[in-house]
């Protein structure tokens, strides 16, 4: 863009680069902290080869179950009585129908099956584990 000798050197172009870095440091701040958002409570999951890539997210319903053997929906604690009506109704909120089990490593295999069969009986027939990636 050449100067106008009309304008006595005057710009009349806004600089867009100092917007695009604040842009670019934002998108990155976002696709960092995205992942953690909707999870809930912190596991170490178990890791598996890669089967199937999934990026979890908030339209989710992802049940964790502490080593404790605590249940989360999300940050939401819940009791086994309560975990089917609670299901039922985040699941009425979303188009997908499938409920992801995060069950933590140290875990006996026996109290995610107990929660898994828990489920089956009260009628929800898509569900699915998490793992990590090797």
């Amino acid at each position: 863009m050449g100067m106008n000798s009309g304008n006595k050197g005057r710009f009349s172009e806004i600089n867009v680069t100092p917007f695009v870095d604040v842009m670019l440091v934002l998108l990155v701040i976002f696709m960092i902290t995205a992942p953690m958002m909707f999870n809930g409570i912190s596991l170490t999951l178990p890791k598996t080869k890669q089967v199937n890539r999934l990026t979890l997210n908030n339209e989710h319903v992802i049940l964790s179950i502490a080593p404790t053997g605590e249940l989360f929906l999300g940050k939401e604690k819940l009791l086994m009585e309560e975990l089917a009506q609670t299901l039922r109704e985040r699941l009425s909120q979303t188009r997908n129908k499938t409920v992801y089990i995060r069950g933590h490593y140290s875990l006996k295999y026996g109290k995610v099956a107990k929660v898994m069969g828990r489920l089956k009986r009260e009628g929800f027939g898509h569900l699915a584990l998490v793992t990590e990636v090797e």
